[in-house]
C-alpha cells in the first residue's frame, strides 16, 4: 500500500470490498454484528451480500485520563472491561484509577444497545457463524471486549472481519476469533479515518435506519 493516501471511498465500499474477501467462504446460518457505529454500514453491505441477518455489537473504547481518544482499554455494556496492560504500565495507570472512566464508558455502551435494539431481543448467536464487523482496526483493545461478548452467545465460530488495520494487530486477535480477515494492512498506518476519503461520524440515527433495513 505504499504511496497510497486512500484504500477506501467510504465505509460502504469497505463493505464492499470486505464481502468480496468473505464471499469466499461457505457459512452456516451466519449473523453479521456491525460495532456501533462505524462497523454498521460496513456490516450493513456484508449481511446483504452474504444474505445474513444484521444486527448490532457494542464496544466502548476506555480513554486514558486527558486523552479519551487514546484508549487503555475497553468494556460493552454486559462483559468485564478489558486493559492493555502494557499500556497501563507505558501510562503509569492501573485498572483501579480507571474506574470512573470505565463506569461512564458501560453507562453509554448500555445506552446505546438499549437504544438500537429499541425493546427487542438481541439476535441469537448458538450454534451459527457470527461475523463481528468494524470499519478498522487500530489497537485490538476493543475489537477483543467485543469478541469475548460473542463468544458468550456460544456460537458455532467467531470472525472478526474489517476493510483496514494496522499491521500485525489482526494476527493478535487469533487469540480471540476463529478467524480474522483484513482487506488492507498498509505499512504507514496511523489511525482507521486515513484510510478512507469520507469518514464522517455516524449518529445513532444513522445505526437505527441501517438496522431498519
Amino acid at each position: 500500500m505504499a504511496g497510497c493516501s486512500r484504500v477506501f471511498a467510504d465505509r460502504e465500499d469497505g463493505g464492499r470490498q470486505l464481502a468480496e474477501a468473505l464471499q469466499r467462504r461457505t457459512w452456516v446460518d451466519p449473523l453479521v454484528l456491525g460495532l456501533a457505529r462505524g462497523g454498521v454500514p460496513v456490516a450493513a453491505v456484508v449481511a446483504r451480500r452474504l444474505g445474513a441477518e444484521l444486527d448490532v455489537a457494542v464496544a466502548r473504547k476506555i480513554g486514558a485520563p486527558g486523552r479519551r481518544e487514546y484508549g487503555v482499554g475497553a468494556v460493552t455494556p454486559g462483559g468485564p472491561a478489558i486493559y492493555d496492560e502494557a499500556i497501563l504500565h507505558t501510562l503509569k495507570l492501573t485498572a483501579a484509577r480507571m474506574a470512573r472512566a470505565e463506569r461512564r464508558e458501560r453507562t453509554e455502551a448500555r445506552r446505546r444497545l438499549d437504544r438500537y435494539l429499541g425493546g427487542r431481543a438481541p439476535a441469537g448467536q448458538a450454534d451459527r457463524d457470527v461475523i463481528l464487523v468494524d470499519d478498522g482496526l487500530a489497537t485490538g483493545v476493543t475489537a477483543t471486549a467485543a469478541l469475548r461478548d460473542v463468544r458468550a452467545g456460544n456460537p458455532r465460530t467467531v470472525v472478526f472481519a474489517v476493510p483496514v488495520g494496522a499491521p500485525g494487530v489482526a494476527a493478535g486477535l487469533l487469540h480471540e476469533a476463529d478467524d480474522v480477515v483484513c482487506v488492507a494492512e498498509p505499512a504507514e498506518f496511523r489511525a482507521v479515518g486515513q484510510w478512507y476519503a469520507d469518514f464522517r461520524q455516524m449518529s445513532d440515527e444513522d445505526v437505527l435506519s441501517l438496522l431498519a433495513r
